[in-house]
């Protein structure tokens, strides 16, 4: 299928929200949910940090509780969880009646389904001791809480709830600080502190709480501690099981009122026609007008990356538009900033933010499995650019014999060797390794600056470099190898076509083009040459020297229709020292 690309972009237009600070309604969302995160977040680790000084005692943890929570107990931090709470609950309702499909990665998934959890199962807890302590002026005790719980099946239920908390909010700071540059080096401590901290805690919930059972059996230690308690009048119980079931219900109606409203939008908007959709390869899907095209992906099970959820922060969704992007809005702010972060032509846009309304074309620009750092700026000729580049092929000479004489284990070895030191000696020459295929290497000079002497000098000093390589190596296996190892290299330097290309885990930097076949041939002719380098006049040209006691050819290789000029050169250790 040929993509039809708009002739223009969309002209440059102003948000369509205009929202104080220059926000959009997405981002303001975006900060609120997590602003009210990272406050319950907060909340839970004061809450289990008390928890873990219940490894030292009972009587420890009691006395620490003060520090850890007197914050969270005076009003002004009463009001700010409460808030807090709430707004949070409310925008997960809010993302849940938002979302169109509820097809959704795993890791989306267990967010969704604890954040949906939590709630409820905590409304019990939070009736039972801080609702209670504040009507019932009852004693704020770590020695009641215990009791309350243990001895039923209530404590495998609040020990739920914690994991089930932790989990959640880890989730959440996983994925907003996985996109920060930092994170992929701090990532290792944060996940056995993640994995180290609940674990911690539930030692200590079920060793202070049965602690408290063992206390419990001494009559005259219960019958003060009970007294002591301030236990609520059976009405006042009553009261607070009656608000409990309350509070359950509101959050059940409220649930059920979001998957309501789903269902009455999705009947209205599938009344308002379906658009179509074309995907590059030929897929085409119709869906009701109102999905975002990565919703429509996730619909129909093509694989779309998407490494933030949807939520317009990382870029890994992108698309290029075809057919039918002329009548899509232009990006807000949002999109826009994202989107001038990579640097993205007018053509690319975010299949997360975007809400087709006509028949489209559109092509994913990255795999379904990108990573975070995908999301980041990249240099332009990963995209695909054409630039004048020098391109190395290098091949050992002879090895189908040897390989035939050695056990497999000596053969892997062997390449794997050779790889190490000419990959080495190619990067400390400036160039980059792009291809490993069987004995033979490809290498590209001079792609990430328009500087096409440096190009040239790089490509020679590296061929030099690779020859002194191989003769060590061949000092190193002299006792192993019937004879030296021999290699043949082929440079050229034009015009190609560079860019990451490939599919799944074979998708990285290569380059395409006449100058990369004309540089192969002259790799194969250094046999016919009998020469260990073969390199074009142009290279030579470009880097400003001439070489000595080189045999010069003039021929036309395969492919070309004019003949051009080549340098063969015996031993490329015998090249000028090029530094």
């Amino acid at each position: 299928m040929t993509m039809n690309l708009p002739l223009k972009a969309p002209s440059a237009a102003p948000p369509r929200v205009k929202l104080p600070w220059n926000f959009t309604a997405a981002q303001i969302v975006n900060r609120v949910r997590l602003i009210t995160g990272l406050i319950l977040f907060v909340y839970i680790l004061t809450h289990f940090s008390n928890h873990l000084v219940g490894l030292v005692s009972l009587e420890a943890m009691q006395a620490w509780h003060g520090d850890f929570m007197s914050p969270w107990w005076s009003k002004p931090g009463t009001y700010t969880l409460l808030g807090a709470v709430t707004i949070h609950v409310g925008l997960a309702y809010w993302a849940i009646f938002r979302r169109r499909s509820l097809r959704l990665k795993r890791w989306e998934a267990a967010q969704l389904l604890t954040g949906a959890l939590i709630p409820y199962m905590l409304i019990e807890h939070v009736v039972s001791t801080r609702v209670a302590f504040e009507l019932y002026d009852l004693q704020d005790s770590y020695t009641y809480v215990l009791w309350s719980l243990f001895g039923t099946e209530k404590q495998l239920f609040q020990a739920a709830t914690l994991v089930f908390a932790w989990l959640h909010g880890c989730i959440g700071l996983h994925y907003w600080l996985r996109l920060k540059p930092w994170y992929a080096k701090a990532r290792p401590w944060l996940f056995a502190f993640a994995i180290l901290m609940p674990v911690l805690v539930l030692i200590s919930f079920f060793q202070t709480g049965r602690e408290v059972m063992v206390m419990m059996r001494d009559p005259v230690w219960q019958a003060q501690t009970i007294a002591n308690m301030k236990l609520p009048k059976p009405e006042d119980a009553a009261h607070l099981l009656d608000l409990r079931d309350g509070l359950r219900f509101a959050l059940l109606a409220g649930l059920g009122l979001v998957f309501t409203a789903r269902f009455v939008r999705g009947h209205v908007e599938g009344r308002r026609g379906r658009v179509r959709v074309q995907y590059h390869g030929g897929r085409k899907v119709a869906v009701p007008r109102g999905r975002t095209l990565l919703e429509i992906s996730r619909m129909n099970n093509i694989p779309h990356a998407s490494v933030c959820g949807g939520r317009g922060r990382c870029s890994t969704c992108r698309v290029r538009i075809g057919q039918g992007g002329e009548s899509l809005p232009p990006p807000d702010a949002n999109e826009a900033r994202v989107l001038a972060r990579i640097s993205a032509p007018p053509t690319v846009r975010l299949a997360c933010q975007i809400r087709p309304q006509q028949d489209m074309e559109i092509t994913p620009l990255l795999p379904a499995h990108a990573l975070p750092q995908d999301g980041f700026a990249r240099p332009e000729h990963t995209h695909g650019l054409e630039m004048e580049i020098a391109v190395l092929f290098a091949d050992l000479r002879g090895f189908t014999s040897l390989s035939e004489q050695k056990l497999p284990f000596d053969i892997v070895f062997i390449l794997n060797r050779y790889f190490a030191e000419m990959g080495e000696a190619i990067g400390a020459a400036g160039g980059t390794v792009t291809q490993f295929s069987g004995d033979g290497v490809m290498a590209l000079f001079g792609y990430e600056r328009e500087d096409p002497p440096y190009a040239a000098r790089s490509a020679l000093r590296a061929a030099r470099r690779m020859a002194e390589r191989l003769e060590a190596l061949n000092a190193d296996f002299a006792h192993d190898l019937d004879a030296p190892l021999r290699m043949g290299i082929g440079i050229h330097q034009g015009l190609a076509i560079v860019g990451e290309m490939g599919h799944g885990l074979a998708f990285g930097l290569t380059a395409i083009g006449d100058t990369v076949n004309t540089a192969s041939r002259l790799e194969g002719l250094s046999k016919d040459f009998k020469a260990q380098l073969v390199v074009s006049d142009i290279v030579l040209e470009r880097a400003g020297i001439r070489l000595e006691g080189a045999a010069e050819h003039s021929i036309v290789p395969r492919g070309r229709t004019t003949p051009m000029t080549l340098f063969a050169l015996p031993h490329a250790v015998d090249l000028p020292d090029l530094r």
